[in-house]
């Protein structure tokens, strides 16, 4: 992605906060469904069944976010402190042995 697409990706996140389903984070990067489900290897319509989900795998969530171009990272916020999970960050390095 080209330094002006990164900036105009940043100012839409900003613009639309800190809370984004995963359309429109699909949105905010100018992805189509077609471009995600080809780096996924699967079809436009269940990319559009995976953005609707509200209960899924966190290795569907990691693989949808890595096709945009991100990383997930699960993180536990407690009243006094944040804790990252590294267990799925794991998997994501055992899998690409």
């Amino acid at each position: 992605m080209s330094p002006e697409a990164s900036a105009a990706v940043e100012a839409e996140a900003a613009r639309l906060g800190d809370e984004m389903d995963l359309a429109e984070v699909r949105r905010a990067l100018r992805l189509s469904q077609d471009e995600i489900g080809q780096t996924l290897q699967i079809g436009q319509g269940s990319v559009a069944k995976i953005e609707k989900r509200a209960d899924m795998y966190v290795s569907t969530l990691r693989r949808f976010i890595e096709a945009m171009g991100g990383e997930l990272e699960i993180v536990a916020r407690f009243a006094d402190h944040t804790v990252r999970i590294r267990n799925f960050s794991d998997l994501s390095e055992k899998s690409r042995i």
